[in-house]
């Protein structure tokens, strides 16, 4: 089973940040998610929304990027 769900430790190494950057991409994005009526979970986004908004794709669970 793929991960659903990136961490600021992926997001760190993803994006070559600083740990304390990552987590205020992730508060950004469950911000959002929350703004549009998500449920979401601290310290974590999906996945697929982290790439839409860095890569501007939106792709199917078999492409999902993995740690």
């Amino acid at each position: 089973m793929r991960a659903q769900f990136i961490t600021a430790a992926e997001v760190e190494k993803a994006l070559g940040i600083s740990r304390s950057k990552a987590y205020l991409i992730i508060r950004t994005l469950n911000k959002e998610l929350k703004a549009m009526g998500y449920i979401t979970i601290a310290g974590k986004c999906p996945i697929q929304y982290f790439q839409q908004k860095f890569y501007g794709i939106q792709m199917g669970p078999d492409n999902a990027v993995n740690g």
